[in-house]
């Protein structure tokens, strides 16, 4: 049967209708939908990267705890993947023994240890080692799973790929360090150790590593908050920067305090044996050595460090509160004092009672709290994007 032409193109104009009509109401509803992953996307990659600075974080307590029992130097090779499977049978524990045994810390320090104490040594090693592999298989896997998703920007993607190319070279600069204190030193007694040099750089790149980490899944996690740029406000934020600076620096120094062992030389405060500045001082030569390599100058300078970087934030303290601040950013100020007091009684009780494992283990850990806040109250006054 032949319809009518008229009937045709009412049934044309009522289907163009419904279809135009199915798209302005799908229009926004896909719209909502487009900008969903965006923000969702962006507090699960913010939050990735506080895992990751949290793990960072255990690595260098970890690796703090390891150095303070002196476990770092009982596995003397390095084998990606070949060293993850630990001695089982009493066999490979003797050869994994006698290869110690063959190094300076063995022949000078620990001739007389039993297998059994060896073995303490080497798995706390063992455990600072595979949980550094740990962290980077937490960057790299997740970010090549990001990538392929298309959810990084090209901002991201620069940031990422240093984030995981800094991890691989952080494994590297660890054994560059331990390789420093398997060395034989011609007519020399003292005891093994890492070169101090390579601590401070194995100590002062995962602090990078872990600062980058936290301000980047800060910035994507907590919307950035209106405040008026007001000169004030402008200075605060540089006092803010330069004290952030200060706390980083002190804690490198205490690279060289650890290297060094110089916690241990002079346990009294505020004086140094009863004297402000020590006869010691400066008994290296030339002049500069004092600062890397005298464990009294060493000491004398992480103090002043210290010193400085609590007063430093006193101030600060003092100055925002002339500030109008909102909620976030103030409780990152409090914060942030809270702990420079916690950190400073540590160290001072650390010295006093000659550095037991505990307490500096946990001055070591303070250290990380004090630069998290530091990174955090900077992240609260970072500048609006224009």
């Amino acid at each position: 049967m032949e319809s009518h032409p008229g009937t045709q193109w009412k049934h044309t104009v009522q289907k163009r209708w419904k279809s135009s009509v199915v798209t302005e109401v799908a229009a926004p509803s896909r719209a909502a939908v487009a900008s969903v992953p965006n923000s969702a996307a962006e507090r699960v990659m913010g939050r990735w990267l506080l895992v990751c600075s949290g793990m960072v974080a255990g690595a260098v307590i970890l690796g703090g705890v390891t150095r303070l029992t002196e476990s770092g130097l009982s596995m003397v090779d390095w084998h990606l993947v070949k060293e993850m499977k630990p001695p089982r049978t009493r066999e490979e524990w003797e050869a994994e023994f006698h290869k110690y045994q063959q190094f300076p810390e063995f022949k000078i320090l620990n001739h007389n240890m039993t297998l059994n104490e060896f073995k303490f040594i080497w798995y706390m090693e063992y455990s600072h080692r595979m949980w550094g592999r740990a962290v980077g298989l937490a960057y790299i896997l997740p970010a090549i799973y990001f990538w392929r998703k298309g959810w990084f920007n090209r901002g991201m993607k620069g940031r990422v790929l240093g984030l995981c190319g800094f991890v691989c070279f952080q494994g590297l600069l660890g054994w560059y360090m331990v390789k420093s204190g398997l060395e034989e030193k011609q007519d020399s007694y003292d005891v093994p150790r890492v070169s101090q040099y390579r601590l401070a750089a194995h100590l002062g790149s995962a602090l990078l590593l872990y600062c980058a980490s936290l301000w980047t899944g800060l910035s994507l996690l907590l919307p950035k908050q209106k405040m008026i740029e007001t000169t004030q406000l402008l200075k605060l934020r540089k006092f803010t920067h330069w004290t952030t600076g200060l706390v980083f620096l002190t804690a490198l120094s205490g690279a060289f305090v650890a290297g060094l062992d110089a916690g241990l030389v002079y346990n009294s405060f505020p004086k140094m044996a009863e004297r402000w500045i020590p006869d010691d001082l400066l008994a290296f030569s030339p002049t500069l050595r004092n600062v890397f390599e005298n464990p009294t100058t060493v000491q004398f300078d992480h103090r002043i460090l210290g010193i400085s970087s609590v007063t430093a934030i006193t101030g600060l303290y003092y100055y925002s509160r002339q500030i109008p601040l909102p909620r976030r950013a103030r409780l990152a100020v409090n914060s942030l004092i809270a702990v420079a007091y916690l950190q400073v009684t540590l160290g001072i009780s650390t010295l006093l009672l000659y550095v037991p494992t505990p307490l500096a283990a946990t001055h070591q850990s303070g250290s990380l709290a004090l630069l998290s806040m530091a990174i955090w109250l900077m992240n609260e006054l970072r500048r609006l994007p224009k």
